[in-house]
């Protein structure tokens, strides 16, 4: 279900929300599968609020990237921070005596020698999973220098999670934590999507877990991280990642990436989100790094390969359609670039007058037979149509009902409108 917010509210709900003209709207019942459908038109989310970018309006687009998760291949940096974190964790002590009380074949040696598995690597030291000999000298089972561990949980608040978000938030962000409250917390990193049962399953027969989740990592029994995650049917998306500070040498945004990208590899998610790429921006252009990335084209909803062609391009200017180049190079009819004044207020405009990429014309949506979309409204389900007035309302008339129904339905797009109902409040 969604509900259209003007500018104001976006600004008073969205506590990270992009640079640049968006379009906003809010809802606190999305699906699992209609998110995934979102992200696959540029939408994101913070908390209940969803937003997608006009990336031909904004001095840093914001694009969608997605990982073919089972074709990712860690550089040797990456590999490198799972490898010092798991000796961190193991102690050279407790190696040492597992190396000789337990020791690999030759085959296993040569193996790991020839080659890094992801899963292993980053499962392996997991206190459950952890070869614990009998050590002559003491009669006792091995013990590594630190107790790990790994779980997941629904998106609930805590505590320990949010002392652990305010040191994080200070050190990391430099922020002033008076701003934030419990509330504030929850409302951000505790009010994703539903989780619900999937409408798909594994190859085992077992239940794919869908909806907003917490990855926590505790050492030695203490919260030490948490990833924020949407699981739809299509892939991992990554909201956000916070940890303490104590252990910001350990690379905690490579371990949480690699770990995630792992959970997507062994729970048959095909892709992984990272969330927004803004090729002019140094602090995001890591992203990049984890291969093989394809980038959303903003108008044709067709993934293209981060390297060659596109990033070539984002290196010379700031908006690139490889499809509408495309089209311009041979002659085909394209949607028109927008020729807006930087200066226009587009909260003054309806949005099928900005152009803006990606979002449905008036005719397409006209095809979306609208009247029938239904509307809650104090408890009741109605048919548009059933409003008085509803066919005399302009359709580009972003003041009228119809108007702000019909804009919403062009940012949501088909699929979405089909199968969701729309929310008004007093």
């Amino acid at each position: 279900m969604a509900e259209p917010v003007d500018a104001e509210r976006a600004r008073q709900l969205s506590l990270f929300r992009p640079l640049g003209a968006s379009y906003y709207t809010s809802s606190v019942a999305v699906k699992p599968e209609h998110y995934g459908e979102l992200i696959d038109r540029g939408w994101r989310r913070s908390g209940t609020l969803y937003y997608k970018q006009n990336l031909q309006r904004s001095c840093c687009p914001h694009y969608t990237l997605r990982l073919e998760a089972s074709d990712f291949r860690p550089r040797r940096d990456q590999r490198k921070a799972i490898n010092r974190w798991n000796k961190f964790v193991l102690g050279p002590e407790y190696m040492r005596k597992v190396a000789r009380l337990s020791p690999r074949s030759r085959a296993e040696k040569k193996y790991r020698k020839c080659n890094f598995d992801l899963l292993a690597a980053v499962h392996e030291i997991e206190y459950e999973n952890l070869k614990r000999p009998i050590d002559p000298g003491t009669k006792r089972a091995l013990e590594p220098a630190h107790r790990f561990e790994v779980n997941i949980e629904g998106d609930s608040v805590s505590q320990a999670k949010f002392d652990l978000f305010l040191r994080y938030q200070m050190k990391v962000h430099q922020e002033d934590v008076s701003r934030w409250k419990i509330k504030d917390f929850q409302n951000f990193l505790c009010s994703g999507i539903k989780r619900s049962p999937a409408s798909s399953t594994k190859k085992d027969g077992s239940e794919k877990k869908l909806g907003s989740w917490h990855q926590c990592y505790r050492l030695d029994g203490k919260l030490i991280a948490v990833a924020v995650l949407d699981l739809v049917p299509s892939g991992v998306s990554s909201v956000y990642v916070f940890y303490d500070p104590e252990y910001e040498q350990w690379e905690f945004g490579k371990l949480t990436a690699l770990r995630e990208i792992a959970f997507a590899i062994e729970n048959q998610y095909s892709s992984y989100y990272m969330g927004y790429y803004i090729h002019s921006c140094q602090k995001m252009r890591y992203k990049g790094n984890y291969r093989p990335q394809y980038i959303l084209d903003p108008e044709s909803y067709a993934w293209d390969p981060l390297d060659g062609e596109l990033s070539e391009k984002l290196d010379q200017k700031s908006y690139v359609s490889l499809s509408q180049d495309r089209a311009s190079r041979e002659g085909e009819d394209s949607k028109p670039t927008s020729a807006l004044d930087p200066d226009v207020n587009e909260e003054e405009l309806s949005l099928f007058d900005i152009n803006m990429p990606g979002v449905l014309t008036r005719d397409e949506v006209k095809d979306l037979r609208l009247s029938q979309w239904y509307l809650l409204y104090h408890g009741t389900f109605v048919q548009m149509n059933d409003l008085v007035g509803w066919e005399d309302m302009p359709i580009d008339n972003p003041q009228s009902l119809r108007g702000i129904i019909s804009e919403l339905a062009a940012a949501l797009g088909p699929s979405v409108v089909r199968n969701s109902a729309v929310v008004l409040f007093d």
